[in-house]
């Protein structure tokens, strides 16, 4: 709910009396309800630092930046000439309502909107902080990650993919902005070397659990709840873990992810449960 509040907020400051129709899209697109797991990461890995007394402003706004860039990846990944979606969480997807070219526009925008929040002293007073996060979001947007790994998911639709390389893939096109979302609250607030790299080591594990995650619930998923058709991978061909590994044992190699990620927490005991919890949510969620 906080983030769900930052994120109107922050969209409200943006009106563009010229352009209100990109500006109702990118509503559309953002606020469409959600689950909002990465924001919640970061406020996780933000509270792990700081314990109950953390900076809501500069781990919320950050929440946010990394909302933001999920919202246009999704847009993006609707469109005829990625995934060819026609809704998203119950409802049409954005370039069914407002058409192709206003829908490229918004997702265009939220991305643009996410680095204009970080670059915002707002987000932090230390410069060097903000361009931390900056770079952070970036890499994991870019080539080495979530587009990167866009393109390999096209290219698996045309040929066969092993496991190592959906793994690859798969890390890149989900697991780059779910480790953003942790390592950024852990940076913007103020996490040591050592939590940092922890926190790294559990998101790489959560990554591919909630990605496999994904797989069982297009496989066996109830598309009401889901609020889009299953069973899309297998009907475009493209490479799973389900198709792979088989439905049990997907379910217990996702399993045995989120342990593992858990277990490297442990030492932080009390202030990693709220982080272990969003964990054990990525493999039991409906949705």
């Amino acid at each position: 709910m906080a983030c769900e509040n930052a994120l109107q907020q922050l969209l409200a400051r943006s009106i563009c009396f010229s352009a209100n129709r990109l500006r109702d899209a990118m509503e559309y697109g953002l606020l469409n309800g959600g689950k909002r797991l990465r924001g919640s990461l970061v406020l996780a890995a933000a509270r792990m630092v700081t314990g109950d007394t953390v900076d809501n402003n500069q781990a919320l706004r950050t929440a946010a930046a990394i909302e933001c860039l999920h919202a246009y990846s999704l847009i993006h990944d609707d469109l005829p000439a990625m995934d060819n979606a026609n809704t998203r969480r119950g409802k049409p997807s954005c370039h069914k309502v407002f058409g192709e070219a206003t829908a490229i526009l918004a997702g265009d925008a939220l991305q643009t909107m996410a680095f204009d929040i970080l670059a915002d002293s707002k987000t932090h007073d230390d410069a060097t902080i903000r361009v931390q996060l900056i770079g952070q979001l970036a890499k994991s947007s870019g080539l080495e990650g979530m587009a990167g790994g866009q393109m390999l998911d096209l290219e698996a639709e045309g040929r066969s993919f092993g496991l190592v390389e959906t793994k690859e893939m798969q890390m890149m096109k989900t697991g780059a902005l779910i480790t953003c979302a942790v390592l950024s609250g852990g940076i913007v607030a103020g996490a040591n070397s050592s939590l940092l790299s922890a926190q790294a080591s559990f998101a790489k594990n959560l990554g591919l659990a909630f990605q496999i995650a994904d797989d069982l619930l297009d496989y066996k998923g109830d598309a009401t709840l889901l609020g889009k058709p299953a069973g899309q991978d297998a009907l475009r061909g493209k490479a799973g873990f389900v198709a792979l590994m088989g439905h049990q044992g997907a379910a217990v190699e996702a399993k045995r992810l989120i342990d593992d990620a858990n277990m490297i927490l442990e030492p932080w005991k009390r202030s990693a449960e709220y982080m272990q919890s969003l964990a054990k949510f990525a493999i039991i969620r409906k949705t």
